[in-house]
């Protein structure tokens, strides 16, 4: 359900939510220009709007009319695809300034989508970002979202229990901006190195209507690591979240895990890296990799996706 948020005016705002690793996260850098990754469609060219989408299996190079704008978009579908079969979707949001090949390289999903069977969907922020709650732009990102998601459900047979949304940085931001806004359409987050915050989140009111499962990594040498951390504390007091116990260990030497069971059935799951920066965990290339962090957040967020779909 799309929800009208009334921004504060006047409020001032400490902390400020997610840019590139070292960048400015409030005032955005120049764009670079998207950069060509994916190899064509089995159907042949590019789709501009209008051309007849052919689902199949492969990587895919799509665009979708939105606002006035035409927004590209990259698409992988796995070899066992079958366009006949409703399947799990997962949307990579990347960091500012970047594109969607930029946070493909990094989270590396597509491995793990031939494994698994998902479809993955890596969209282009418009000027090299999402407006998400605290940056950058002012495109209908939310609205952008919703056409997407839908598009692919009515085309590509994407299963509207099992949509999910993940992200990094700005990327990651827009997740929860997402989470509240488009909360019957994401049955869970994957947030890396982003955060609850801002002044979108200032009303105690801002938080979804239907249950959306959160997962997220904070690196403890981020230098908005205190940011993140008491945005999700904020999340689960709202949601009136409670410790679950029974978790089972991070794994890595200092990495600490918490679970919780929130008042509406969704869960939180918080993973703490305290050698870590703006990093993505387990990413063995591309901007913001941590390959030495360890563990995998991609196959973390794809395990906690796949326990829970959509709420009904």
């Amino acid at each position: 359900m799309r929800r009208t948020v009334a921004v504060l005016t006047g409020l001032v705002v400490v902390a400020v939510a997610a840019a590139c690793g070292g960048g400015d996260r409030e005032r955005p850098h120049a764009a670079p220009a998207p950069s060509p990754s994916g190899a064509p469609s089995p159907s042949g060219a590019p789709s501009p709007s209008g051309a007849v989408e052919r689902p199949a299996a492969g990587n895919h190079r799509l665009s979708l009319p939105h606002d006035g704008a035409e927004r590209g978009y990259l698409l992988h579908a796995p070899p066992g695809y079958d366009p006949a079969r409703p399947t799990a979707l997962v949307v990579a949001l990347h960091f500012y300034p970047g594109t969607g090949a930029g946070i493909r390289e990094t989270t590396g999903l597509d491995a793990v989508a031939d494994r698994e069977n998902f479809l993955v969907a890596y969209p282009d922020g418009q000027n090299g970002g999402f407006n998400a709650l605290i940056c950058c732009g002012s495109a209908d990102d939310v609205g952008f979202l919703e056409a997407l998601t839908g598009h692919l459900v009515r085309t590509w047979r994407a299963d509207p229990d099992r949509i999910y949304l993940t992200g990094i940085s700005n990327g990651g931001d827009m997740s929860f901006r997402a989470a509240v806004e488009l909360d019957e359409t994401f049955a869970a987050i994957g947030v890396v190195s982003g955060g609850y915050s801002g002044p979108r989140t200032a009303p105690d009111d801002y938080v979804p209507d239907h249950p959306v499962s959160v997962i997220t990594f904070i690196g403890g040498q981020d230098r908005y690591a205190e940011v993140f951390t008491s945005g999700i504390r904020t999340w689960q007091r709202r949601l009136g979240c409670r410790p679950a116990t029974g978790a089972p260990p991070a794994g890595a030497a200092g990495v600490t895990r918490t679970d919780a069971r929130c008042a509406d059935g969704s869960d939180v799951t918080v993973y703490t890296l305290p050698n870590m920066g703006h990093s993505w965990p387990g990413a063995p290339a591309g901007q913001l990799a941590a390959p030495d962090a360890g563990l995998v957040a991609t196959e973390l967020i794809w395990d906690f996706f796949a326990a829970h779909p959509r709420r009904t």
